[in-house]
C-alpha cells in the first residue's frame, strides 16, 4: 500500500504550477518583457491567495513599482499573503496589510515604518513570523520559507532577460535563486531594456518576467554621514575606541555599523591613528558599504580591502576608480552582495562595533524600542561570535583570558553610546523596552538585538568597560556601572570599586588611554564638511542634493 501512494504523487507540483501561471500570461509577454501598463493584471494571475512572496526591500534598494503595484491588487482574488520583506521601508508595504491583501509578515528591518509597524500589530492586522537577522531570512528563505513568487529589481536588462544589478546587487541574487530552483516565479522590474549589458549578473534562466518601470527604483543613500554634524563628544569617544581597542587589540579585520560614532572613527584614522603609528597595523580589511567618510583613509593608504553589502549613492565613480580596494567588475562598477558580505561580517572580520540606542544592566541592546519595531538588520550577524570560527588572527587571540591545552579565541563585539539619548532618556536601564514589545506582538522571544554575553566591550564618554575580562556577571555589570554616567545604573555604582577594576583591566578612563577631553576637536577630523570629501575623492564622489549646501 505504501509503494502505491508513493507511485502515484507528483514530484513536479511545484513546477507544474508555475509553468500553469506562466502560461496564462504568456500572451502578454514579449519573450519575457511585460508591458508596464499590465503589471497589476499580471500580478493577480502570477500571485495566488496564501503564497509566500519576497518583495525585495533591503536597505536601500527598493522594487518600489512592483510594491506599488501589488498594493494595487483586488483583495478580493489576492489576500492571506505571507510576505517575506528584509527592510520595511516604504509606505505601500504596510498598505498590504491593511488592505487585506497580506496577513503575515517575517521581516529584519523596518526603520522608517517602525511606528507604523508597531500599531498595525497591536491592532492585529499584523501577524508576526519573526524578526529576524538579515542571515536568518535569508537562510529560511531555502529551507522552510520559500517563495512562491519574488518581485525584485535591477538596473537594466536584455530582450532575453538577462540582468545586470549594478553597484547595488544588495540582495536580488539570494532572492532570485531561492525562487528560481525551487519553482517559484522571478518578476523582476528594470530601469532600462539594452541591447548588451556591461555584465551579467543574473542569467536569463533564472528569470521569468521582466517589466521597464515607469521610474527607475527607490535608492537611498543610506551610509552618508556629514562631518558637519560630528560632535566633540563623538569625536572624544571615536578616540577612546581607537586607543582602547583598535590598537590594544590590533583589530585589522572589521565592520563599522551606521553612525555618526563610527564616521568619526573614520575620519580620524589619518590624522589621530597617524599619529599613534597604526597605519598598517590597523583597519586594513573591511566588510562596509561604502561610506564616504573613509575616503580620506582610503586615500592615504590605510584601507587594502573593502567588500560590500550595497552601494552608496554618489560613490559609482569613485569605486570604479578605486578597483585594488574594491570588488568590481570589468566594466568598472561595483559587485555587492548582501548575503556574502553579512556572511563575511560573522565569520571574516575580527571586530564589529555599532551604536544601541538601550542596554541593561547584563549589556544585552536593542534598537527595538517603546512602540518602535525597528527590527535590526544584520546587527545581529556582525555583533555576535560565530563558535564556528577556526583561523585565528591576533585580535582574536587577544581575548583569551583562559589557559587550557584546548582554547578558542573571541571576536570583538563592540557596543558604543552616550549615556543619555536625545530627549534625556537614560541609555543604560533596568529592563529593555523590546521586552514589552515583544510580549505585545505575541513574539516568543524578546527582539534582543545584541544580547549582552556577546558584546565584549562598552564605550561611553566616561570610559570603557572590557566586558570580555570579567569572571562574573556581578563584575560585568560593576564594569558597566563605572562607565554609565549619571544614569540610575552610573549613580548606583561604588565608585570605590574602579581602582581595583583600572587596575585589573576591566575598564579605563580616558586618562588611563592618555586621552584628554580638550584634545576632541573637529579639527582631528581628516574632512569637516561633504565639500571636503569631495576635494578629498579628487572629485569624483558625487553627493546626493540633500548634502550638498552650496
Amino acid at each position: 500500500m505504501q509503494n502505491t501512494e508513493v507511485k502515484s504523487r507528483r514530484w513536479s507540483e511545484r513546477r507544474d504550477e508555475k509553468l500553469r501561471r506562466l502560461l496564462a500570461v504568456k500572451s502578454w509577454l514579449n519573450g519575457k518583457c511585460l508591458s508596464a501598463e499590465r503589471i497589476v493584471d499580471a500580478l493577480e494571475v502570477l500571485i495566488q491567495s496564501g503564497d509566500k512572496v519576497v518583495l525585495e526591500g533591503n536597505n536601500q534598494k527598493q522594487a518600489s513599482f512592483l510594491s506599488e503595484s501589488l498594493a494595487k491588487v483586488s483583495s478580493n482574488r489576492i489576500n492571506q499573503l505571507h510576505m517575506l520583506i528584509s527592510s520595511i521601508s516604504r509606505p505601500e508595504h504596510l498598505d498590504l496589510f491593511e488592505k487585506g491583501i497580506a496577513s503575515k509578515l517575517d521581516f529584519s528591518y523596518a526603520g522608517p515604518q517602525s511606528l507604523r509597524i508597531a500599531q498595525l500589530v497591536e491592532d492585529g492586522l499584523i501577524e508576526l513570523g519573526a524578526i529576524h537577522t538579515y542571515l536568518e531570512l535569508y537562510g529560511r528563505l531555502f529551507i522552510d520559507l520559500t517563495p512562491n513568487v519574488v518581485l525584485v529589481a535591477a538596473d537594466k536588462a536584455d530582450i532575453e532577460g538577462n540582468l545586470y544589478t549594478g553597484p547595488n546587487t544588495e540582495e536580488t541574487p539570494t532572492i532570485i535563486e531561492a525562487a528560481a530552483f525551487s519553482g517559484g516565479i522571478v518578476i523582476v522590474q528594470v530601469n532600462e531594456l539594452v541591447d548588451k549589458l556591461p555584465r551579467v549578473d543574473i542569467p536569463a534562466s533564472w528569470v521569468d518576467v521582466v517589466v521597464q518601470a515607469e521610474k527607475p527604483y527607490q535608492l537611498e543613500a543610506l551610509f552618508t554621514r556629514d562631518p558637519r554634524q560630528i560632535t566633540e563628544v563623538q569625536i572624544f569617544m571615536a578616540m577612546m575606541a581607537i586607543r582602547g581597542v583598535y590598537e590594544k587589540h590590533q583589530v585589522q579585520s572589521l565592520n563599522h555599523g551606521i553612525g555618526f560614532n563610527t564616521a568619526a572613527i573614520e575620519l580620524l584614522l589619518p590624522t589621530y591613528g597617524e599619529s599613534l603609528g597604526l597605519r598598517g597595523k590597523i583597519c586594513r580589511h573591511w566588510a562596509l558599504n561604502p561610506h564616504p567618510t573613509l575616503i580620506p583613509a582610503i586615500e592615504s593608504g590605510w584601507v587594502e580591502r573593502v567588500h560590500c553589502f550595497g552601494g552608496e549613492v554618489g560613490m559609482e565613480k569613485y569605486v570604479a576608480a578605486r578597483s585594488d580596494v574594491f570588488f568590481t567588475g570589468p566594466d568598472g562598477s561595483l559587485r555587492s552582495n548582501r548575503m556574502i558580505c553579512q556572511v563575511a561580517g560573522l565569520y571574516g572580520v575580527d571586530m564589529f562595533i555599532g551604536s544601541t540606542l538601550q542596554m541593561d544592566r547584563d549589556a544585552n541592546s536593542s534598537t527595538v524600542t517603546a512602540g518602535r519595531l525597528a527590527g535590526f538588520g544584520g546587527a545581529p550577524n556582525m555583533g555576535s561570535d560565530p563558535r564556528g570560527r577556526r583561523h585565528a588572527t591576533p585580535a582574536w587571540l587577544d581575548l583569551i583570558t583562559q589557559q587550557s591545552p584546548i582554547i578558542r579565541g573571541r571576536k570583538l563585539v563592540v557596543q558604543m553610546l552616550e549615556t543619555f539619548q536625545k530627549g534625556g532618556q537614560p541609555a543604560f536601564v533596568d529592563s529593555l523596552d523590546a521586552i514589552e514589545v515583544g510580549r505585545q506582538g505575541n513574539l516568543p522571544v524578546a527582539p534582543v538585538m545584541i544580547y549582552g554575553d556577546d558584546v565584549t566591550h562598552v564605550i561611553t564618554e566616561d570610559g570603557i568597560a572590557y566586558l570580555y575580562k570579567a569572571q562574573s556577571m556581578e563584575e560585568r555589570r560593576m564594569a558597566l556601572g563605572a562607565i554609565a554616567g549619571m544614569t540610575p545604573l552610573g549613580r548606583e555604582h561604588d565608585l570605590s570599586l574602579n581602582d581595583k577594576m583600572r587596575q585589573d583591566g576591566l575598564i579605563a578612563f580616558p586618562e588611563d588611554l592618555q586621552i584628554r577631553r580638550t584634545d576632541a576637536r573637529r579639527s582631528l577630523l581628516a574632512a569637516k564638511s561633504i565639500e571636503d570629501l569631495i576635494d578629498c575623492s579628487g572629485g569624483l564622489y558625487e553627493p546626493p542634493d540633500k548634502f550638498r549646501t552650496w
